[in-house]
């Protein structure tokens, strides 16, 4: 499991607007996974049931198709998001809001697993959970100079 906190001298309705439309996660990403959302949403808002694809290259260069499903949604506090296609076996996203002194605390919780047992294992520890924590590093950085935090 990994977890990983930050504030924003931002409202509730802002970090919602933004971190709740699919088209802003390609900003917040590193640019060399080339992500792109490849899927049409449907309406303005996020809902539950709601299929988001993708194509990155987390590795090599080499493009991958990866799909998740919006499965939970309370708007203005939290939204899930679960992959149904992609490279993991397991992929559960919680994205948690909620108001302090100043703004906002946005809480991502991220639950996983890599296929292939025990060699999915020896994969994570070696470049996976690097990867990941290097992505939402990125991600806290980027946040940081779009809501000036």
């Amino acid at each position: 499991m990994l977890r990983f906190v930050q504030q924003m001298p931002v409202s509730i309705q802002e970090a919602w607007a933004f971190f709740s439309n699919p088209s802003n996660l390609q900003q917040i990403t590193p640019p060399y996974m080339k992500m792109r959302v490849i899927s049409t949403h449907h309406g303005a808002t996020m809902y539950t049931g709601q299929i988001i694809e993708y194509r990155v290259r987390p590795l090599w260069n080499i493009p991958w198709y990866w799909m998740t499903e919006i499965t939970h949604v309370r708007e203005g506090v939290y939204f899930v998001d679960e992959q149904r296609y992609g490279p993991y076996s397991f992929w559960h996203h919680q994205h948690h809001f909620r108001p302090v002194a100043g703004g906002v605390e946005m809480t991502d919780i991220v639950h996983y697993k890599l296929p292939l047992g025990f060699l999915g294992d020896v994969v994570n520890g070696w470049w996976v959970l690097r990867q990941l924590e290097g992505i939402f590093e990125y991600r806290r950085e980027k946040v940081g100079s779009l809501f000036g935090c």
